[in-house]
C-alpha cells in the first residue's frame, strides 16, 4: 500500500494517465463519434423516440350511418387518435390494416343508434395493428375508455340524469403522478439513452486503447519497463472514466437540462462519484475483452456482444420481475441494472445515499471482480 502511494508511482501513474489522454484526442474519428454520441445522439433519442399513443390513424367502418354512430367516431380524434377517412367493406378495412394505412379501425354495426335508443346492448369492435404492441394495446385501451364512457353518458341520457352522469354516490378516482407528473417521455429516453451512451464508451474506450496499444507494438515495450500490469492498466481506465465524465456533464447541462427541462432532483456530485464507480466496474468488461480481441474491428464487434445483453438485462424496457428466472439471475450481475436505479433515482427522484447504498456496493464488488480478472488475464498474456 505504501508503494502504491509512493511518489514514484504516483508520478508514474500521473504521466500514463497524461498519455493515454493524449492518444485519445489525437484519434480524430473517435473524438467526432464521442462528441456526437454525448450530444446529437442524446438529442434525437430525448426529441423523436415516444412510447405514448399520439395522433393514431383510425379509419371507420360505419354499419349504420346514425347521429349516434357519427357521434362515437367523432371522440376517436387528437392527441390519441387521428381520424383517416372511412372503410366502405370489411374487406377494405382488413386491406387498410394489412397496408399499414391505419392503425386501427373501428366497426360499427347495423342498428347501433336504435338499438341503443331501445336500451338493449351493442358491440361494437376496434380491430387494432398490433404490430407494435406497446402502442397497440395503447390504442385498444384508449379505444374502450372512449366507447365506455360514451355509453355512460347514452344511458344517462336516456334515464333523464342528464349528461351530467349517474347521481347519488361514485368512486372517484385521482390519479397523481410522481417525479414525471407530465409524463414527459424525453426525460425518461434522454436519461436512458445517455446511461446507453456510458456504457458503450466505457467498454470501448479502454479497449480500444489496449488493443491499439497491440497494433503498434508498444504493449511489449511497456512490460519491459518497471511498470507493473496495474500501473499499466489503470490509468487507461482513470483517462477514459474523466473523459465520460466530461460526456456526461455536456450531455446533461448542454442538451438534456436546457433542451428537455430535465429536473436534476438529487445531489449532481452523487451522481457523477457513482458515474465514475460505473465506469470503472464496465472498463473491466472493456479490458477482458481487448485480452481476447486483436484489432480494433474485433473490439467493435465484442463491445457489441457485452453491451446488448447488458441492455435488455437492465430492466430499463422490461421490468425485472416480467422476466423468466434464469434471466433475472443474470439481471443481478449486470452492473447497468444497478447504475440504472441510481441514475433515475437521484436525476428524477433526488434520491440519495442512504437509499441507494446496496446499488453502488454491488457495483463496487463487481467492479473489483471484473477489473481484478481482466487485469489477471492481462498479465498471464503479457507476462
Amino acid at each position: 500500500m505504501n508503494a502504491f502511494f509512493s511518489g514514484a508511482s504516483l508520478r508514474r501513474l500521473r504521466v500514463m494517465t497524461h498519455k493515454e489522454l493524449l492518444q485519445l484526442f489525437r484519434d480524430v474519428a473517435l473524438m467526432v463519434f464521442f462528441l456526437y454520441a454525448f450530444t446529437g445522439d442524446i438529442y434525437i433519442a430525448a426529441s423523436g423516440v415516444s412510447m405514448q399513443l399520439k395522433n393514431a390513424a383510425i379509419a371507420t367502418l360505419d354499419g349504420d350511418h346514425s347521429l349516434a354512430s357519427r357521434e362515437l367516431a367523432s371522440r376517436f380524434q387528437p392527441p390519441y387518435f387521428q381520424a383517416a377517412g372511412s372503410a366502405g367493406t370489411p374487406q377494405q378495412a382488413i386491406r387498410h390494416l394489412d397496408d399499414g394505412d391505419v392503425m386501427a379501425v373501428l366497426d360499427i354495426p347495423p342498428r347501433f343508434g336504435e338499438r341503443l335508443a331501445r336500451g338493449e346492448q351493442v358491440a361494437v369492435q376496434l380491430q387494432v395493428d398490433t404490430s407494435n404492441s406497446v402502442l397497440g394495446f395503447l390504442a385498444s385501451s384508449y379505444g374502450a375508455q372512449i366507447v365506455g364512457r360514451y355509453g355512460l353518458e347514452v344511458a344517462a341520457l336516456r334515464e333523464g340524469l342528464g349528461s351530467g352522469g349517474i347521481s347519488g354516490p361514485v368512486i372517484q378516482a385521482d390519479t397523481r403522478i410522481w417525479y414525471n407528473p407530465n409524463q414527459n417521455d424525453a426525460w425518461f429516453m434522454g436519461i436512458s439513452e445517455l446511461l446507453t451512451v456510458i456504457t458503450l464508451f466505457a467498454i470501448l474506450l479502454p479497449a480500444a486503447a489496449m488493443v491499439r496499444e497491440k497494433e503498434r507494438g508498444t504493449i511489449e515495450q511497456l512490460m519491459v519497463t518497471p511498470l507493473s500490469a496495474f500501473q499499466i492498466l489503470f490509468p487507461k481506465v482513470i483517462a477514459m472514466t474523466l473523459v465520460i465524465l466530461a460526456g456526461t456533464a455536456i450531455a446533461l447541462f448542454g442538451v438534456l437540462g436546457p433542451g428537455f427541462d430535465l429536473p436534476m432532483r438529487g445531489s449532481l456530485v452523487l451522481f457523477f462519484l457513482i458515474t465514475a464507480l460505473y465506469v470503472f466496474t464496465t472498463a473491466g468488461l472493456g479490458l477482458l475483452a481487448a485480452t481476447v480481441a486483436r484489432n480494433l474491428a474485433q473490439v467493435g464487434m465484442l463491445t457489441v456482444v457485452i453491451l446488448m445483453p447488458m441492455l435488455l438485462l437492465s430492466g430499463a424496457w422490461t421490468p425485472i420481475e416480467a422476466m423468466p428466472e434464469w434471466m433475472r439471475i443474470l439481471a443481478w450481475i449486470s452492473p447497468l441494472h444497478y447504475f440504472l436505479d441510481a441514475a433515475y433515482g437521484i436525476l428524477l427522484k433526488g434520491t440519495g445515499m442512504d437509499l441507494l447504498w446496496d446499488s453502488v456496493l454491488a457495483m463496487g464488488l463487481l467492479g473489483v471482480v471484473v477489473f481484478g480478472a481482466g487485469m489477471g488475464r492481462f498479465g498471464r498474456q503479457f507476462g
